[in-house]
């Protein structure tokens, strides 16, 4: 411990030189609005910027200051959208929007956003704490996980989703099944062949995040503003407190703790992710608050549960990285690739050999997140301010910040009219109470599965045993009952509390 903390104040003395606070300064800020913007998200904001810090020569410690400041910033950014606007900036704020929406719709904008930003402050901070004290161990733990391990986590992720919409779970469980069946269409990567394409060329290369998100979400909510716009219903009115008060911070403190662990434990298994985390955390936190459970209608705990999970999940995910040269997420595969550029190889050995790039950064993640915290707490009124924009503005705005988004991915205008497509689909979906949160997490979670079982089974020369052949497993497939069983079991009791009750 004291060799840990002695490595991590030379890491500050390098993170807290001029220039190396500056890149922090301008990552931070740069990931916060790249994060609010739908469709960008981290992966393309920190891409966008290694070419740039290359060309600009920084030094291999700097970049990586940048570049993990612009991760954090994002992960930021993208709950101001999903609260304001019920638009995830990326994939890891779909959670937000659950309970996040509901609350500004209630008029407390000011306080989603407040409480968001501590939630992941803190969340952020327990992260840190962890890659300090036991990256090492916990690297030998992620390596336990195979691909047999991780589909059951992806069957376990999916099995929670029914959770997520109450006393719903039959559409819940439709709309994962949906996400699921959307994952499959494309090129077969094994064998070749074209799968629910319908003959159309565009659908070869699949469905993208960005354009189903977008699709899904932004276009389905132009349409439910612009009906209620026809209704004559007022617009939503943000209250003058901005900041959260002490007893919802109490409220709050368990299920930030809580979920600040179980991000940063997801985030340290390689491939595991921030949307991973967030949806664990969610569910966990909504099974313990049994009572006065308003989960899904403005529940401050299903705000800052995903929120802390998001940031220590994306602090949790450094430490394969630095420690396995093995990515935790879609973006420290991008800034892995920001390590190749400078000839660095991750693993055990670059603690040794350059501590001024490891521990430099890790100082890097403890002064970001206070940056984080203190520059958006002054700007939650600018941010509110969206809802003050009238319908005829925001509608339009929101139609052409998504279609440059969609755009952006692959310059077809099939991706446009898809995303009008799914948008539709959206909206009836929406009308038909189905939840699209659980449809969006089934995608991205439908391809994990397909790899890791495939990958699994080549393993195995095609035996199915391989899928319970570890202790992991086995538990994983006990929490999959568990979960399949819970949702029915809680229907039986509302029906039998029903027949009970006096007429």
């Amino acid at each position: 411990m004291m060799e840990s903390l002695s490595h991590l104040g030379y890491g500050f003395s390098v993170a807290l030189t001029p220039f190396n606070l500056l890149m922090a300064l301008c990552g931070t800020l740069l990931g916060t609005i790249v994060g609010l913007l739908p469709g960008l998200g981290p992966i393309n904001g920190v891409a966008l910027l290694i070419p740039i810090a290359f060309a600009m020569g920084l030094p291999p410690e700097s970049a990586l200051i940048l570049l993990a400041a612009v991760y954090l910033g994002c992960e930021y950014g993208g709950r101001i959208s999903s609260i304001l606007l019920n638009i995830p900036g990326e994939a890891s704020a779909v959670m937000t929007t659950l309970d996040g929406y509901p609350l500004a719709q209630k008029g407390l904008p000011g306080v989603a956003l407040s409480i968001s930003a501590w939630s992941s402050f803190v969340g952020g901070s327990i992260a840190i704490i962890g890659v300090i004290i036991s990256a090492p161990l916990l690297a030998k733990w992620a390596i336990a996980f195979g691909p047999a391990e991780y589909f059951v986590l992806m069957v376990f992720a999916i099995t929670c989703l029914a959770g997520m919409a109450g006393n719903k779970p039959v559409k819940t469980a439709i709309a994962a099944m949906i996400g699921l069946w959307l994952s499959t269409v494309g090129i077969d990567s094994n064998s070749g062949v074209y799968r629910y394409n319908f003959g159309l060329l565009g659908l070869a290369d699949g469905i993208q995040f960005v354009v189903l998100v977008l699709g899904l979400f932004s276009v389905s909510e132009i349409l439910v503003l612009l009906e209620r716009t026809h209704k004559g219903q007022t617009a939503i009115k943000a209250s003058g407190r901005m900041l959260f008060n002490m007893k919802e911070l109490s409220f709050t403190l368990g299920s930030t703790l809580r979920s600040g662990l179980v991000g940063f434990g997801l985030g340290v298994l390689p491939g595991a992710g921030a949307t991973l985390a967030s949806a664990v955390a969610y569910v966990n936190e909504k099974r313990i608050a049994v009572k006065d459970n308003q989960f899904g209608k403005g529940d401050l705990r299903g705000l800052a549960a995903p929120e802390a999970a998001n940031s220590a999940s994306a602090c949790g995910s450094m430490v394969p990285m630095l420690t396995l040269g093995v990515p935790g997420s879609g973006t420290t595969a991008v800034m892995l690739g920001a390590l190749t550029l400078y000839n660095i190889t991750p693993g055990p050995l670059l603690f040794e050999r350059q501590p001024e790039i490891v521990w430099g950064l890790i100082a890097s993640l403890v002064i970001a997140n206070v940056m984080l915290l203190v520059m958006n707490i002054p700007m939650i009124r600018l941010f509110t301010k969206v809802l003050s924009v009238p319908n005829w503005t925001l509608v339009p705005a929101i139609a052409i910040i998504s279609s440059i988004g969609v755009y952006a991915v692959h310059a077809t205008t099939f991706d446009l009219f898809l995303m009008v497509v799914i948008g539709i689909a959206g909206y009836f979906l929406r009308k038909m109470d189905i939840p699209l949160s659980p449809l969006l997490l089934g995608f991205i979670l439908g391809g994990l599965m397909e790899q890791n079982l495939r990958r699994a089974l080549s393993i195995s020369n095609g035996d199915l045993g391989i899928l319970f052949s570890s202790p992991i497993t086995l538990v994983g497939w006990a929490l999959v009952a568990l979960m399949v069983v819970m949702p029915i079991w809680r229907i039986i009791r509302i029906k039998r509390s029903g027949h009970r009750s006096p007429t």
